[in-house]
C-alpha cells in the first residue's frame, strides 16, 4: 500500500506544501476576521504543529491551525479587555487542554463523556455559529461589525455574493483536491473583484518590506478575560478528539491508544498556549487536512513537518502579510455567511445524530437556556468594562450548559453516549 512513508524527500516537501495550501484559507481567514496578524497566525500554526509532533512522537498526520470556535470570544474580549489580555485568556485555554489530557491519563475518557455529552456540546456549537451571524451579514453588506458603513452597499454585494457563490460551488461540485479548498477559491474570486472595483489598498502592499518580523504580541493576564475565554475551550476539545478519531479512521490506526488521547490533548494544549504567548489565534486540528490525507493516501506525519516549516517561512514575508490584510471586508463577509451557518449546522447535527429527545424536559431545558444565553447577550456580573466582573456569550452558555447537565436529574444518560460513539 502507498502510504507515503517511503517517499523520497522531494515528494515529502511537495506534499507538505500541498497540505498547507489546503489549510491556508481557513488558517488566515480566522485572524483576518478577529483583527489578529495573519503572519503571526501562520507562525503559531507552524510552531503549534511542530510542538504537537514533538509531544506525540510524530505519529499522527494532523496539521494544527486557527480555530473558528474562538472567533466570537476573541472579538468581544479584544474590545472589552484589549489584545494582550485576550492572549492571556488564549494561553489559559491551552492549559485547559493540558488539564484534560492529564485527567484522561488518570481517569480515562469517562469523565469527558459525563462532562460534555451531546446535549451540552450541540447547543454550545450552535451558539458559536449563530452568535456571529449579524456580523457576517454586516460584513457582506460592506459594513463594520457594529453596522457602520465601510463601502457602498451595491459594491459590497457585488463582491461578497460572488465570493460566497464560488465557495458554495467548489464545496459542492469540486472534484479531488480542488474540493478541499472552497474558502481559498472564494477569497481569490472576491479579491479579484475587489481589484476590479478599485477597493483594494495597494499602497500598503507596495510599502511593506519583503522580509519582516511578524507583529508578535506579548500576553497580559487578567482574570476576567481568562474567565471570558476559557469555557469556550471545551467545545474545541471535542473537535480535537473528533479530529484525532477521524484521522485514525483514515489511516487505520487507533491514535486514542497510541500515542494516546492524553498526549494529543497535551500537544494541542501546548500549541494553543504557544499561540497565546506570541499573539496568535488558538489552534485546532483541521478537518480539511484530514480530507487531503484521505484523498492522497499519504499518511506520513513528516509531510506535516514540512507544512509547518512552510507556514513559519511565509510568516516572515512582510508583503505577503500586507496582501492578506488588504482583503476587503465584503470578501470575508460573503464566505462567513456560509462558515458561521456551517458551524451552527454541526451543532444541530450533533443533537440529531445522537437522537437527543427535546420532548424530554431535561434536554429541552439545557438546549433552550444554552441557546438564549449564548445568542441573546445575557450578562451575569457587574458590567462590560475591563474592570468589571462579567460572564456572557459563548463563555456563559458553555458554563451554564455544563452546570445544568450536572445538576439536573438524569445525568446518567451520558453512559449511552460514549466517546467513541459520540464522535465521527
Amino acid at each position: 500500500m502507498q502510504d507515503g512513508f517511503n517517499d523520497p524527500l522531494w515528494r515529502q516537501v511537495v506534499s507538505g506544501a500541498q497540505m498547507l495550501f489546503v489549510a491556508f484559507g481557513a488558517l488566515v481567514l480566522m485572524p483576518l476576521i478577529t483583527g489578529l496578524d495573519p503572519n503571526v497566525a501562520l507562525f503559531t500554526a507552524g510552531l503549534g504543529t511542530l510542538l504537537f509532533q514533538l509531544v506525540t512522537g510524530r505519529q499522527v498526520p494532523v496539521f494544527l491551525a486557527s480555530s473558528f470556535a474562538f472567533i466570537t470570544p476573541i472579538i468581544l474580549a479584544k474590545g472589552q479587555f484589549g489584545l494582550a489580555e485576550t492572549m492571556g485568556g488564549v494561553m489559559a485555554a491551552g492549559f485547559v487542554y493540558t488539564f484534560m489530557g492529564l485527567m484522561v491519563k488518570i481517569k480515562g475518557t469517562g469523565f469527558i463523556d459525563r462532562l460534555l455529552p451531546p446535549v451540552v456540546i450541540g447547543p454550545v456549537i450552535i451558539s458559536i455559529g449563530l452568535a456571529m451571524a449579524p456580523i457576517a451579514a454586516n460584513m457582506a453588506m460592506g459594513k463594520a461589525g457594529d453596522g457602520s458603513a465601510l463601502m457602498p452597499y451595491q459594491t459590497a454585494m457585488l463582491i461578497s455574493m460572488p465570493a460566497l457563490l464560488t465557495t458554495l460551488l467548489v464545496a459542492v461540485f469540486g472534484k479531488g483536491m480542488f474540493r478541499l479548498v472552497p474558502i481559498i477559491s472564494g477569497v481569490l474570486v472576491g479579491f479579484a473583484l475587489s481589484f476590479a472595483f478599485g477597493v483594494v489598498d495597494t499602497a500598503k502592499i507596495a510599502a511593506a518590506p519583503w522580509l519582516e518580523l511578524p507583529n508578535f504580541t506579548a500576553p497580559a493576564f487578567n482574570w476576567q478575560a481568562i474567565l471570558f475565554i476559557v469555557p469556550v475551550a471545551l467545545a474545541p476539545a471535542i473537535e480535537h478528539i473528533g479530529g484525532v478519531i477521524a484521522v485514525g479512521s483514515v489511516t487505520g490506526r487507533d491514535y486514542l491508544k497510541k500515542p494516546g488521547l492524553h498526549r494529543t490533548l497535551l500537544g494541542d494544549g501546548l500549541a494553543t498556549t504557544a499561540a497565546g504567548l506570541f499573539g496568535g489565534p488558538p489552534n485546532t486540528t483541521y478537518a480539511e487536512v484530514t480530507g487531503a490525507v484521505m484523498l492522497t493516501k499519504n499518511y506520513n506525519p513528516k509531510i506535516m513537518t514540512w507544512a509547518a516549516v512552510f507556514a513559519i517561512t511565509l510568516a516572515f514575508i512582510g508583503k505577503f502579510g500586507a496582501l492578506l490584510q488588504s482583503i476587503p471586508v465584503p470578501v470575508m463577509g460573503g464566505i462567513l455567511c456560509l462558515l458561521f451557518g456551517s458551524i451552527a449546522a454541526v451543532g444541530m447535527n450533533t443533537l440529531i445524530r445522537h437522537r437527543i429527545d427535546l420532548a424530554e424536559a431535561r434536554n429541552l431545558v439545557i438546549v433552550s437556556v444554552t441557546l438564549v444565553f449564548g445568542i441573546g447577550g445575557v450578562l451575569i456580573g457587574s458590567g462590560d468594562g475591563p474592570d468589571d466582573w462579567g460572564l456572557k456569550g459563548i463563555a456563559l452558555c458553555a458554563v451554564v450548559a455544563i452546570a445544568l447537565n450536572l445538576i439536573l436529574p438524569g445525568n446518567d444518560g451520558w453512559k449511552n453516549n460514549k466517546l467513541d460513539d459520540q464522535l465521527p
